[in-house]
């Protein structure tokens, strides 16, 4: 129990938090002075209406996902919600509690920046208009950059305004594997400045960082917390299926604040906002090092449902692979389904060295997302301890490996919709020294998503001025 903290080391702990009572350490007593002096608030965490309910932490009223309970603190039957049940269970007969004290004074730092990295022309126009909102506290910016374009650089100079100002900045995301990738690159950019990454099993569950990497789920537990939030992958799975991470993002932000949203991919609603100048945006066509974006080979397989049924490789795949213009680069080879990243794990190696593929059965292996190993996997794939990894769409943005040709089996499958498609084709060609990977589409016939998908590639190329 923290009780015996002072008013501003407790400030820093619990100021923007949204919080249960189990999950604030402090005794009973303590807490309860802190409510008599308005210190701390409670509300109500289920509001109930004669026709709806609402979840006060995640913002759910959808009937499907409240229940009852039959209480065992208070011996009743209540509604609870199982929306968000996940960062523990909110019930109508426990509050929430809110920091309601004064707000903890965040460092000024006046060089928080240690990057000593320079960005290019492209990045530096996104750069500049990125602390331009910050400085003037625009609402939103959508920051439209491809795939490989150095988007975190470009949020550097940003960054540092907000932390030598004394703000507090969040850098947001879907995903856990991105909050992963980001969390080094940041900590090394910024290493004056506290700086913490949270997702779901993540060492660090306090949240008490000037600089906070999460998942958007983790913005369950914040609100009016942050001056400046980046939303990276703004059109990921699963930010664009669930309406409680938009509401937990948004309401996250302090008054007078800003949201930047990155994406490589805009939805074409926003696409529309930014044609009738409804949506304030930078758009960075070129990668970073100035090559061409990989155009996928589009190749027709019509066996391919019959194989991936029957737990074969079509030939065609290992046909390519054989003859693919580096062998040198590692493989990122994405199947549509976890029941077939788990089958190919079975006979996957073993066929592969028999075609001289690789040279040991554990140069392969098979990730997704319930696969507690993943983290792991995805760092042995980094250090080039694996050759070939088989991936649901799990990787499909926000990691970078520096020479990596790609293949999507079955990529008509509904799962690669047009922005998966163009996220994954990007994981190809993004190093300086490797610039042009191979990407390639195999499928039984091309739907929207892979036409629409190579179209975007192309015009991308034609905006930067690239063939």
């Amino acid at each position: 129990m923290k009780a015996e903290l002072n008013y501003e080391q407790l400030a820093k702990i619990y100021a923007g938090k949204l919080l249960l009572r189990s999950e604030i350490d402090l005794h009973d007593q303590t807490l309860h002075t802190l409510l008599q002096s308005s210190t701390f608030s409670t509300l109500p965490s289920i509001l109930q209406k004669r026709f709806s309910n609402q979840c006060q932490r995640c913002g759910n009223h959808d009937i499907k996902y409240f229940g009852l309970i039959d209480c065992l603190l208070c011996g009743h039957i209540h509604l609870y919600c199982r929306k968000c049940i996940s960062m523990g269970r909110v019930s109508a007969c426990q509050p929430l509690y809110l920091w309601t004290g004064d707000t903890p004074a965040w460092p000024i730092i006046a060089e928080p920046c240690t990057w000593k990295g320079e960005l290019t022309e492209a990045q530096q126009v996104a750069a500049n208009r990125v602390k331009q909102a910050i400085l003037q506290k625009e609402k939103d910016l959508l920051v439209w950059a491809v795939t490989g374009a150095g988007k975190t650089e470009m949020l550097f100079p940003g960054i540092a305004e907000a932390i030598a100002k004394g703000q507090r900045v969040c850098i947001a995301t879907p995903r856990a594997d991105v909050v992963r990738e980001l969390y080094p690159r940041i900590k090394s950019a910024f290493q004056m400045t506290e700086i913490q990454a949270l997702y779901g099993g993540s060492e660090e569950r306090d949240g008490i960082g000037q600089l906070i990497i999460a998942t958007t789920h983790q913005l369950l537990r914040f609100k009016h917390a942050f001056d400046v939030i980046v939303l990276d992958e703004m059109d990921a799975f699963p930010y664009t299926n669930d309406p409680s991470l938009p509401f937990v993002t948004s309401r996250a932000l302090k008054t007078n604040s800003t949201m930047i949203y990155l994406t490589a991919t805009p939805k074409a609603s926003d696409q529309i906002k930014i044609s009738r100048q409804k949506l304030p945006h930078v758009f960075v066509p070129n990668r970073y090092h100035g090559q061409a974006l990989p155009i996928p080979q589009s190749i027709p397989c019509f066996s391919l449902k019959k194989d991936i049924q029957a737990n074969q490789v079509p030939k065609a795949l290992l046909k390519w692979i054989k003859h693919r213009n580096n062998p040198h680069r590692q493989l990122l080879l994405f199947v549509p389904t976890i029941q077939i990243a788990d089958q190919w794990q079975k006979f996957l190696p073993e066929l592969f060295l028999q075609h001289q593929l690789i040279q040991d059965k554990s140069e392969l292996t098979t990730v997704h997302a319930s696969d507690h190993d993943r983290k792991t996997k995805v760092e042995l794939f980094r250090e080039k301890k694996l050759k070939i990894l088989v991936t649901t769409t799990i990787l499909e943005r926000g990691v970078t490996f520096p020479s990596v040709d790609v293949v999507v089996v079955d990529a008509g499958h509904d799962v690669f919709d047009e922005a998966a498609l163009v996220q994954i084709a990007g994981r190809a060609g993004r190093s300086a020294l490797d610039p042009t990977g191979e990407v390639l589409f195999m499928h039984t016939g091309k739907t929207e998503a892979i036409i629409r998908s190579i179209q975007m590639i192309k015009q991308m190329n034609k905006r930067a001025g690239l063939k």
